[in-house]
């Protein structure tokens, strides 16, 4: 498999837009060409050759080593491939994402998978807040696609999310699912205060106790054909998924945010 290798010589001094690095925008592109291409920093567009030593041939598997949080726009609009990214990354994480697979080692920072519409983004850090959330303006967030974080996420995951799968393998901050239209999102661990808040469909699936607004209506304890079919699905995926699969069937349901006229559901594993 050929793939170009990109190690950044040094933190830049200011955040930099990484955007035009992507696997299917460098196909067929020399070292010398990836070279010339210029990134937005502040108010300066720099050449990639100034930041980057460019190695490797050309084809589906773009690799960044040395990464840190001053790259902005990893991944953004990327539309097939596979991203390999060493170490920790800035803002805007895999945004707007049309295919393809990225996979951090590090951790993330705000707005993550925003306007993501297919394909796989895996961090296996943290990340910051509004994983899969709607930027400012917009009023959908993600589009469809499946992110999996194995550390924690900050506040309002999914805030406006649309579709797709989000998957926390740690804790996940304040109003996690709020505003959220449709998809599902799984935390392992805790949420912060109001999850849900303002929810008008979709599933968030919680493995404890939280404190939901009281505008969720408590359903009963069932057990919910659902959750078997979801850990199908995420065992087809791949391993990373597989581990999200939730343990039996039993869950409490909570549905609202009922001041909204919400539907959404609050599922706690029991």
């Amino acid at each position: 498999m050929s793939q170009v290798v990109l190690t950044l010589r040094a933190s830049p001094a200011i955040v930099v837009d990484c955007s035009p690095l992507t696997p299917d925008r460098l196909a067929g592109k020399s070292a010398a060409t990836i070279a010339a291409i210029e990134l937005q920093s502040g108010n300066r567009r720099l050449p990639a050759g100034d930041l980057f030593d460019i190695t490797g041939e050309s084809g589906d598997t773009l690799v960044i080593r040395n990464a840190c949080n001053k790259l902005d726009r990893i991944g953004a609009g990327m539309n097939g491939g596979t991203l390999e990214v060493e170490g920790d990354v800035g803002a805007f994480l895999g945004a707007g994402l049309v295919s393809g697979t990225i996979r951090v080692s590090g951790g993330a920072g705000a707005f993550a998978a925003t306007g993501m519409v297919a394909g796989t983004l895996h961090v296996r850090g943290n990340v910051g807040d509004f994983l899969g959330a709607a930027i400012a303006g917009d009023k959908q967030g993600m589009l469809g696609g499946l992110v999996v974080v194995d550390g924690d996420a900050g506040d309002r995951v999914g805030d406006h999310l649309r579709r797709g799968i989000i998957l926390v393998g740690g804790n996940a901050g304040d109003y996690c699912a709020s505003r959220m239209l449709a998809g599902t999102i799984a935390v392992r661990g805790r949420v912060g205060a109001l999850p849900g808040y303002a929810m008008k469909r979709g599933t968030l699936l919680l493995a404890g106790a939280a404190e939901l607004p009281t505008t969720f209506n408590d359903c009963g304890t069932h057990e919910l054909m659902f959750l078997r079919l979801f850990a199908r699905h995420l065992a087809g995926v791949d391993a990373a998924a597989a581990s999200f699969a939730p343990h039996g069937e039993r869950v409490r349901r909570f549905v609202g945010d009922r001041a909204n006229g919400g539907l959404g559901e609050i599922l706690i594993t029991v």
